[in-house]
């Protein structure tokens, strides 16, 4: 049996209670977090729950303009207040390059692509969390009452550590 196949057989346990079907699409905290897709970080490691926050999630924790469109989403059709951008320790972008990780995928499956343009692999953590700051609070449609704050998630840890600018 794949893992797929065993999701699917839980999901069909879990739907026979769903507790989740009072919720709306609203988080009850207003708050929106943009995290990389790191397993070490979840809803339990920020103390939240289920209906707490939007957790918009991709490899490094990037302000794409997809996670920017979602947090866009989030901030205008499902009234958050507040965003968080978390970076983690032992992050997998922290140990390659642009260069490496296309070349790597070029050679394995034989082919070159266009698309993405780029992996926004990065060395220096807390520059980057402040990178990804800057391009919200220029971004002329995040508007200057969202709270706005950017932390390093640490893996070993737990802790979060805020990046000030």
């Amino acid at each position: 049996m794949s893992v797929i196949d065993e999701v699917l057989q839980a999901n069909q346990l879990y739907a026979q209670t769903h507790e989740l079907r009072r919720l709306t699409p609203r988080p009850e905290r207003r708050l929106a977090i943009l995290t990389c897709m790191d397993t070490r970080l979840s809803i339990r490691s920020l103390g939240l729950r289920a209906a707490d926050a939007h957790i918009i999630r991709n490899a490094g924790g990037i302000v794409t303009d997809d996670s920017l469109r979602s947090l866009l989403v989030s901030h205008y059709l499902l009234d958050t207040e507040e965003f968080m951008v978390i970076n983690h320790t032992d992050c997998g972008l922290m140990h390659t390059t642009e260069q490496d990780l296309r070349a790597r995928i070029e050679n394995e499956t034989g082919t070159a692509a266009i698309a993405p343009e780029r992996f926004y692999a990065f060395q220096n953590i807390d520059e980057n969390v402040r990178q990804q700051l800057q391009k919200l609070r220029t971004h002329p449609w995040i508007p200057k009452k969202i709270a706005l704050r950017g932390f390093v998630y640490d893996v070993a840890s737990g802790r979060l550590r805020e990046i000030k600018d």
